[in-house]
C-alpha cells in the first residue's frame, strides 16, 4: 500500500529517516520541493504523521 503525506520543513536526506523509521514502512520517496512523501508499507497514516511531527516537522495526510 502506498500512502502520500505532505511534509513541511524537510531539507535533506537525513530528514527523510524520520518517515523511514515509522513502524510498518518498507520504502519512502520524498520530493522535498513539492513537500510530498510517498510511503510504501502497512504503516497507519496517523503513525506516519506522528513520526514526522515527532522529528520536528509538520505533516498531514
Amino acid at each position: 500500500m502506498t500512502t502520500t503525506i505532505t511534509v513541511e520543513g524537510m531539507t535533506c536526506g537525513h530528514c527523510e529517516q524520520s518517515v523511514e523509521e515509522a513502524s510498518g514502512v518498507t520504502d519512502v520517496t520524498v520530493d522535498r520541493e513539492s513537500e510530498q512523501a510517498s510511503v510504501d508499507g502497512e504503516a497507519n497514516v496517523t503513525a506516519l504523521v506522528e513520526a514526522v511531527e515527532g522529528a520536528g516537522y509538520t505533516a498531514y495526510a
